[in-house]
């Protein structure tokens, strides 16, 4: 009979690890684990314990909730939000345009303490990048971008590591236009490493370079992806145009001889531009594709996109990276009768997997290939999550006993039936979060449903107090033992928050 290895507690875990003896990580995973069957149990459920309105869009993002255009910030982790923090009043031109939210990293150590606190990099309207503390809101360090370009969207690149700064779009002066000038220079990108803040490098996108069709571009992964009129997407090796492009490295703090020896990330010349196309770098992969949305992920590599042709609108195509050949079974479509269309994209728990989600099946599908074979890979389904739908009778009876055969067909999406509405991985708790709606009351309500990530079990279902109107836009966040539901009606907004609680008896 196999020796069972017996399961340290842990406080056993924490003797170990008072002694010197290394855990790697297992007192991490059993405490998730522990909380999960804490989430999980029947004698706990979500409460709503707070809510709050606004004016302005409100933001969430671990464990923090955002107000009034980044101003104020509130704590979830006590029984019920607390206010952390407020900004000191800003005039418009100083207005918080964009945000990211940045962890301090464990792997590395950085040459302050002062470089591992975590903060909050804010873009203003004036093209000030400030990083402010994360619990405090106090000033840590502040760049000037440029007195010319004007930058207004934040975005990662790596998450944690490195991100990018992406100014509007160029579109000329009225003058210029009526007079038939061409303007070339689209936009610009700014990218800088986090911790410790240092400026990588700013280039221009311009249509003499990368074509008179190009609309906008998006740093991810190291690879630089141009969008272009003409319905195909172009993907570049940013490693590879720094490697040939770049004339000089820069320094936050330093002189530049880019600009008479004027300090870099300063007024009033901010960040020179160090990075200068002498022709189009070569392009690592290609694709046509319906809305420029192509999506890379998966192992081994895949890309899914919908061809631009009529005729195979609603469908998602599921290809190799390698050779560009469609998988078996490669081509997913719902069959959608609704309002709302189906969505997929790469599962984020790095699983490799896909989920493709519509009003009345959500699916978890993985791509199988064996290595060497010169046989396409193959799309099968792992598992699949399916919505409880009565059946429409096709006949009515008018209050004169008159018979009527109804014609039209009921939307998938239809208020009436129980549909899915969004999902959300929970990768601490290793959970689905899936919102549904019914109608059963005159009100739409809605539940938001656990499932195992592994198998699509159901779990356990939450309530949500408040009603969903699906005509109005909603965001659905689960934060282990926190659920936050933020909607906006017309011009308002409002944030409820959930906290899991034992049942009172």
């Amino acid at each position: 009979m196999a020796h069972q290895r017996r399961k340290r507690s842990t406080t056993q875990l924490l003797d170990l690890r008072s002694r010197g003896i290394s855990d790697v990580g297992k007192l991490t995973r059993q405490n998730l684990k522990i909380l999960r069957g804490v989430v999980l149990q029947d004698n706990r459920n979500f409460i709503k314990v707070w809510s709050k309105t606004s004016k302005s869009s409100i933001s969430y993002e671990s464990g923090k909730i955002y107000f009034e255009n980044y101003q104020s910030c509130y704590s979830c982790l006590h029984a019920e939000p607390q206010p952390l923090y407020k900004l000191p009043n800003r005039s418009k031109l100083e207005k918080i345009e964009d945000a990211l939210l940045c962890q301090s990293p464990l792997e590395k150590a950085l040459s302050t303490p002062f470089d591992h606190k975590p903060c909050l990099l804010a873009l203003t309207a004036n093209n000030w990048l400030y990083r402010l503390s994360a619990e405090t809101g106090k000033e840590l360090q502040k760049v000037y971008l440029s007195p010319q370009h004007k930058f207004r969207y934040l975005g990662w690149d790596v998450p944690q590591e490195t991100f990018y700064v992406k100014s509007i779009q160029n579109k000329g002066t009225p003058l210029a236009r009526q007079a038939g000038i061409n303007q070339n220079t689209l936009m610009h990108l700014a990218i800088f490493n986090v911790f410790p803040l240092e400026i990588v490098a700013i280039l221009e996108i311009n249509k003499m370079v990368f074509g008179n069709s190009v609309t906008d571009v998006v740093l991810s992964q190291g690879v630089l992806a141009v969008s272009h009129s003409t319905k195909s997407v172009k993907l570049y090796s940013f490693e590879h145009i720094m490697d040939k492009y770049m004339t000089q490295k820069l320094a936050l703090g330093e002189q530049s001889p880019f600009h008479e020896g004027k300090t870099v990330g300063e007024v009033p010349f901010g960040i020179p531009m160090n990075i200068h196309f002498k022709d189009c770098p070569p392009v690592l992969f290609e694709v046509s594709c319906s809305d420029n949305s192509v999506q890379i992920g998966g192992y081994p590599w895949h890309y899914i996109y919908t061809p631009p042709h009529k005729k195979h609108r609603g469908t998602h195509h599921i290809c190799s990276l390698g050779d560009n050949i469609l998988a078996t079974n490669g081509i997913q479509a719902m069959n959608c009768y609704s309002l709302e269309t189906d969505w997929i994209y790469f599962h984020p728990d790095d699983s490799g997997r896909i989920i493709h989600a519509g009003p009345s099946t959500i699916k978890v599908l993985k791509t199988l290939r064996e290595m060497n074979s010169g046989m396409p890979s193959k799309v099968i389904e792992d598992f699949s999550i399916t919505a409880h739908r009565n059946a429409a009778s096709k006949v009515s009876v008018t209050s004169s006993g008159r018979t009527v055969k109804r014609i039209f067909h009921q939307l998938d999406d239809d208020p009436d039936q129980e549909t899915f509405r969004t999902v959300e991985y929970e990768d601490e708790l290793d959970l689905l979060a899936v919102v549904v709606t019914d109608s059963e009351e005159v009100e739409q309500r809605a539940h938001v449903c656990l499932h195992d990530n592994n198998t699509g079990q159901l779990l356990k279902r939450v309530p949500l107090v408040e009603s969903w109107d699906e005509t109005y836009r909603h965001e659905l966040f689960f934060d282990k033992e926190t659920v936050v539901h933020i909607e906006q009606k017309n011009n308002n907004f409002c944030c409820h928050v959930y906290k899991l609680q034992a049942n009172r008896k």
